[in-house]
């Protein structure tokens, strides 16, 4: 099994892929996501390669193989399940969950995840609207669009965060914007495209481009 800081290499590099798909990831960008140095992710890819968890050529990039992409997915997952666990059963905040799930998402025993999994009743999204892949690593992902590419008129359901970062989150909880809501666009302010938005048909908030931006409708 990869250890801990393996996984999280994995997993980072499959995010980072993602992110930008059809493009080789490069060992800067993996550097700034885990704030650690060049050198030191060099030396971490050859050790992946030479365990061919992943495709690495010296200024070219990074692709995991098959098995280096089972194994993020499989990080991912079980991430994800601990974060839908400490919200639902133990009552953290959707702001809060991060940091803990980063270290439970190590455990290495499938039998546990499989029980977590049909006790929580197999969820298919984390509390940010992340899809949970499958055991096999299936994952299904929804049609989404981002608000910010909404125009007057359009409506939606808020489905994702692409922010996850606690402030974003706390934002988000004090203007009253959790996932689920029902949004409307009334205005769309040709000075900065900030959105004013009609949620539930209840109440108007206004919310800038930046924020627009890191919100997913479907």
């Amino acid at each position: 099994m990869p250890s801990h800081t393996e996984e999280n290499y994995l997993k980072t590099i499959y995010k980072l892929a993602e992110a930008e798909p059809g493009q080789d990831v490069s060992t800067n960008r993996i550097a700034a996501a885990l704030t650690t140095r060049a050198a030191s992710v060099t030396d971490m890819l050859r050790r992946l390669a030479e365990k061919e968890l992943l495709h690495y050529e010296k200024y070219r990039g990074v692709q995991l193989t098959p098995e280096g992409r089972r194994l993020a997915l499989l990080t991912v997952r079980k991430h994800r399940l601990w974060e839908v666990f400490l919200v639902q059963q133990l009552g953290f905040n959707w702001d809060e969950v991060h940091e803990v799930a980063e270290e439970l998402e190590h455990v290495q025993s499938p039998l546990l995840m499989r029980r977590l999994d049909e006790f929580l009743n197999y969820p298919t999204l984390d509390p940010h609207g992340d899809p949970i892949p499958a055991e096999d690593g299936a994952m299904r992902r929804p049609t989404q669009r981002l608000l910010a590419e909404l125009e007057v008129g359009d409506r939606g359901t808020l489905a994702a965060v692409k922010d996850t970062s606690a402030p974003f989150l706390q934002y988000l909880d004090k203007v009253g914007l959790p996932l689920g809501a029902q949004v409307k666009v009334l205005d769309k302010v040709a000075f900065d495209n900030s959105l004013e938005l009609r949620i539930n048909r209840e109440r108007t908030i206004l919310i800038s481009a930046e924020v627009g931006r890191n919100l997913f409708i479907t």
